[in-house]
């Protein structure tokens, strides 16, 4: 019984993924190259697109293109999308293998075209082929966390159009095999319905993905400054609020450093500011170092940094800040001056301590290190 025209379903996944393309390749121009993957995505969905079209015109093609060229394409596309996520979610990627592989399949299933015409044979390879593609893409994405919305979608339609490959594969041994890939039988209509929609899906969940990734990448150079990757002076009192509140709730300790670089303007002047900006972002990776996974180091302006310390005491803190004087920029080399830094702490130890009144005192102690001979350490006076 016919279910529904092959090629029109073959020309609507031509004309989704030609549009998919154009989206994603638009994206590509205007999105910051530190997001990759979508020009290979953008192409993948354009040779599907050239593939559905000689699909749907395949009678009045030579076999060669209207099958040959047809698989070539498809299986291709499928394994740039998966090279494209690769790129997206930085794994190492290793393509020769892979042209190999689509490579000897394409021979085979050329021979089962033009020497000795097998259209089962070359479905069941074609299917295998795919579902080897599907299962590890779905693989990739789901080793790299389903925590958005995007990923959840991408994984679930791969993982389902994996299933529709086996499924396919399986019914050649159960039911009579169609005459050619324009067979309008309900089982077959289905398939290539499940494809075609899979694959509107699909690009849809890659451009949500890169959507997401934008997203990210905005927030980051939001917060971040962009010399040190230190938190921005805003996104640090944001940082000290929030844990001022959650000590007064709980009745926990908390730490403050303000920390200021020595003679910085003589380094800037005697190196020149492309140095000091060197001294800066080795400053920032040495007390990173030197810091527990839940402080934060923020960049206040110049050459001053504050340190917010959670659930730590003043004598801690003092522990904390001689570590960072001693270590973090001591040793001078050929291409770098050494630096000094002096640093004031303090904690919230006043019932109605703000952000402003933490940061003051912290700062009055700094200014007490820099009039006591700098490079040392001194404890806010409450």
């Amino acid at each position: 019984m016919s279910f529904i025209d092959s090629r029109t379903v073959f020309l609507i996944t031509g004309v989704m993924g030609g549009l998919m393309a154009l989206i994603l390749l638009s994206l590509k121009r205007s999105y910051p190259p530190s997001i990759k993957g979508l020009r290979e995505w953008g192409y993948s969905l354009a040779m599907l697109f050239l593939a559905g079209i000689l699909s749907a015109a395949r009678l009045q093609l030579p076999q060669v293109i209207g099958i040959a060229v047809t698989n070539i394409l498809i299986w291709s596309a499928l394994y740039l999308g998966y090279f494209g996520s690769q790129l997206f979610f930085g794994v190492k990627t290793n393509t020769g293998p892979w042209i190999a592989l689509v490579a000897a399949v394409w021979l085979v299933s050329l021979w089962f075209t033009v020497a000795d015409p097998n259209y089962v044979t070359r479905l069941r390879m074609s299917n295998l082929l795919m579902l080897l593609l599907f299962s590890l893409h779905a693989w990739l994405i789901f080793k790299n966390h389903l925590n958005s919305f995007a990923k959840v979608l991408a994984f679930s339609v791969l993982l389902l159009i994996s299933g529709i490959q086996i499924m396919r594969f399986v019914t050649t041994f159960f039911y009579p095999p169609a005459l050619n890939n324009l067979d309008t039988s309900l089982p077959h209509s289905i398939f290539n319905l499940g494809f075609a929609f899979s694959i509107l899906l699909i690009s849809i969940s890659m451009i949500l993905m890169a959507t997401d990734k934008l997203r990210a990448e905005l927030e980051h150079l939001a917060t971040r400054d962009s010399l040190t990757n230190a938190l921005t002076r805003r996104s640090m009192n944001d940082s000290i609020e929030q844990e001022l509140r959650r000590c007064n709730r709980s009745q926990r300790d908390m730490a403050l450093l303000v920390m200021d670089l020595d003679h910085f303007k003589a380094i800037n002047d005697g190196f020149g500011h492309q140095t000091g900006d060197d001294v800066l972002v080795r400053f920032v990776g040495n007390v990173n170092k030197l810091l527990r996974q839940v402080d934060q180091l923020g960049r206040f302006g110049g050459e001053e940094f504050v340190a917010l310390l959670p659930e730590t005491s003043l004598q801690e803190a003092h522990l904390v800040a001689e570590r960072i004087r001693t270590v973090a920029i001591s040793q001078a080399s050929e291409s770098m001056p050494a630096c000094t830094v002096s640093i004031g702490i303090t904690t919230n130890s006043l019932p109605n301590d703000t952000v402003g009144t933490l940061l003051a005192r912290a700062d009055a102690a700094m200014y007490r290190a820099k009039a006591n001979g700098r490079n040392r350490v001194e404890a806010a006076v409450v």
